[in-house]
């Protein structure tokens, strides 16, 4: 990545990462090793080397995505417990993912832990804006100690301190990645909430969180057919758009915020859906709407903030929606839809590679915000170094 990305002009640490993430869905943790190496000419060569998703346990993951979606927990100890139950999945899928890479730990310079998120209030719990918080579990303390590997994890508190919403963080290595100087391009991240960076051939690069991708369609197919998604969209092509409920999730003051903006499943959540319902909906309409609610909300989104874009660059899970896929393509016409694997970035991974650079950047005290992207106040090195002794 070129100096100017970032935002320093500081020698980076070269050598083998590894990038831990378990996004809003919670369906998996997607681990990823990668190699860093800065060439003469400044830029980098970033090689993912093994890219694997290790099943969370299910009762751990039942209450992770309860605690997401707005569930209190029913002690401190619960809370304690699930912190040191996270870190150990995270140290387990570490050690699992170098076993398979034949990788020893010493080889590793550090790992980059996001954690799992289970409450993410930029604009403060009361929406007052007086008290922003971000909470990530899973102790990076404990990470070290099992894997034997210096971690680096909390990196969305110092944006969130600095004013900033704490994400997205990864649109300087999209820019790194998928820039190009001939078109205007965006990054579409589909996990559990969609986010956009814009790459425009002149100008800063920007980013933002659109609202929901798969986190509304998971949860209500998992209600309704006991499948933890939708594959292929298949539920969703069973029902029929139901225009009426369409314009009440619409209705939503959210969208309608510029950016700076983030969110998560505790904006997004079954509850929030259910208080929009007539009630003799069927379930596949309701699914089939919700689908074209995530099209309509992030095609709306790139339209009203680069409307120049030519190419969308697709990653994350709802990359194997073929049905998503084709619904945002329809409602952007005027630019080319397709997967980041095209492009030679494997689109799995996309984000774990981007906390294992998120490391990199920590150990080598440089920045890892965009104030751009962000609104913090300025650039800032994210994240807590646990170093292993």
């Amino acid at each position: 990545m070129p100096a100017s990305a970032a935002g320093s002009s500081g020698p980076p640490v070269d050598g083998l990462f590894v990038g831990l993430i378990s996004g809003t869905s919670a369906d998996g943790i997607d681990a990823a090793l990668v190699r860093f190496e800065r060439h003469p000419d400044g830029r980098d060569a970033v090689e993912l080397l093994l890219g694997r998703t290790y099943a969370w346990d299910d009762a751990l993951r039942e209450r992770l995505v309860a605690l997401g979606q707005g569930s209190d927990a029913q002690s401190l100890d619960e809370l304690g417990t699930l912190d040191v139950q996270i870190a150990e999945s995270f140290a387990d899928a570490t050690q699992r993912l170098l076993a398979e890479a034949g990788v020893p730990a010493g080889d590793v310079r550090a790992i980059g832990s996001h954690g799992q998120t289970v409450r993410h209030r930029p604009e403060g719990a009361r929406f007052d804006g007086r008290h922003p918080f971000t909470w990530q579990m899973g102790d990076g303390g404990l990470i070290a100690e099992r894997t034997g590997i210096a971690t680096a994890a909390d990196f969305r508190r110092r944006d969130v301190a600095a004013g900033g919403h704490g994400a997205p963080l990864l649109p300087a290595l999209h820019a790194a990645l998928l820039a190009d100087a001939d078109e205007d391009r965006a990054v579409l991240n589909l996990g559990g909430i969609a986010n956009f960076t814009l790459l425009p051939v002149d100008g800063p690069v920007r980013g933002f969180d659109t609202g929901p991708a798969n986190c509304l369609l998971d949860a209500w197919c998992l209600r309704h057919t006991g499948a933890a998604y939708d594959a292929g969209g298949a539920f969703a092509a069973q029902g029929e758009l139901d225009a009426e409920l369409l314009a009440r999730l619409l209705d939503e003051p959210w969208f309608m915020l510029p950016p700076p903006k983030s969110t998560g499943r505790e904006q997004f959540h079954l509850r929030w859906v259910e208080r929009r319902l007539d009630g003799d909906e069927s379930p596949a309409d309701v699914q089939a709407t919700l689908l074209e609610l995530s099209a309509i909300t992030i095609a709306d989104a790139l339209r009203a903030h680069q409307p120049t874009t030519r190419r969308v660059l697709a990653c994350g899970g709802g990359v194997h929606n073929p049905r998503l896929l084709e619904r945002i393509g329809a409602h952007l016409p005027e630019a080319v839809v397709e997967s980041t694997a095209r492009h030679g970035v494997d689109p799995d991974f996309v984000e774990a590679m981007g906390f294992a650079w998120l490391a990199r950047q920590t150990l080598s005290g440089l920045p890892g915000n965009l104030p751009s992207v962000t609104g913090a106040r300025g650039l800032r090195v994210l994240g807590v170094v646990h170093p292993v002794a």
